[in-house]
């Protein structure tokens, strides 16, 4: 019962109690085996406090666990990458912080990493399956980084994608925008594995079988030692791609022109500054 103002009369009026909404991101610990699941359909798309969740539950899971396993929910995709309503101004300082906080803390973690993706995954949700150490596809999957066709870059991909399939083809991807399929991915080497749309599943398990097999202790000081030598100052990089984001990038007509422009539903008009 809730008691509802009317006038000086206090009313006793019954309320329906409404279910909880499922939390955006859900959490399975089992065996040292961190399954999280990114739980926003139709698209996972990432929004500010949806980062924030992500990163609590990862501060939760991560010592918890030997292996994390990121996987989206929903039939249509892994993830559509982060809320482009939260790169307007006035919040994009806190979506890059909230963001960027996940790969600071991905970065640091001993336990290996297996991003399991079907569908979209894209932006965002593209940085954070290429920042795994494991990524198994789907062959329909669609990748791709289109920040760039709303007048902005993405500040993980920048750091990432050269050292994974090396300059040239970062520059394409990043610079186009484009978007391409799961054997191309795998071609460049950001795709392990490609399996049937069915056998996502079985196939990530195929994957974490062989693993349990090995040492945990020997896989966690392989990971480190493998992030020392080819991603060494990740966290003092990634502030600097911050700042040129928050202090020139954001500043830019074009910039705040290409999300006006995606939000009204509009082609751009690019003021070329």
């Amino acid at each position: 019962m809730a008691f509802v103002s009317s006038g000086p009369t206090l009313t006793a009026t019954a309320v329906q109690r409404q279910p909880a909404p499922e939390p955006t991101v859900q959490l399975q610990i089992e065996n040292r085996v961190a399954r999280v699941t990114l739980n926003r359909p139709p698209l996972n798309i990432l929004d500010i406090a949806m980062m924030r969740e992500l990163d609590a539950m990862l501060k939760h899971a991560i010592p918890q666990s030997d292996f994390l396993v990121f996987q989206g929910a929903g039939p249509k995709g892994f993830s559509a990458g982060a809320e482009i309503a939260d790169h307007q101004p006035r919040r994009v300082g806190q979506m890059l912080k909230a963001f960027h906080a996940i790969f600071r803390r991905l970065a640091a973690a001993d336990c290996l990493t297996i991003a399991a993706v079907h569908g979209f995954c894209l932006g965002g949700g593209m940085e954070l399956a290429t920042f795994c150490d494991f990524l198994i596809a789907t062959g329909s999957a669609q990748f791709g980084q289109p920040e760039i066709k709303l007048g902005c870059f993405p500040p993980v991909a920048m750091l990432t994608l050269p050292e994974l399939i090396g300059m040239r083809a970062a520059t394409d991807l990043i610079l186009t925008g484009r978007q391409f399929g799961a054997p191309e991915a795998q071609l460049l080497g950001l795709v392990a594995r490609v399996v049937p749309d069915d056998k996502l599943d079985e196939a990530t398990a195929e994957l974490l079988k062989d693993l349990l097999g090995l040492s945990p202790a020997i896989l966690r000081l392989t990971r480190r030692a493998l992030w020392r030598t080819h991603a060494a100052d990740f966290s003092k990089r990634l502030a600097a791609m911050e700042r040129l984001y928050l202090t020139k990038l954001v500043k830019m007509s074009d910039a705040q022109e290409g999300i006006r422009a995606f939000l009204e539903k509009r082609a751009p008009s690019w003021l070329g500054r």
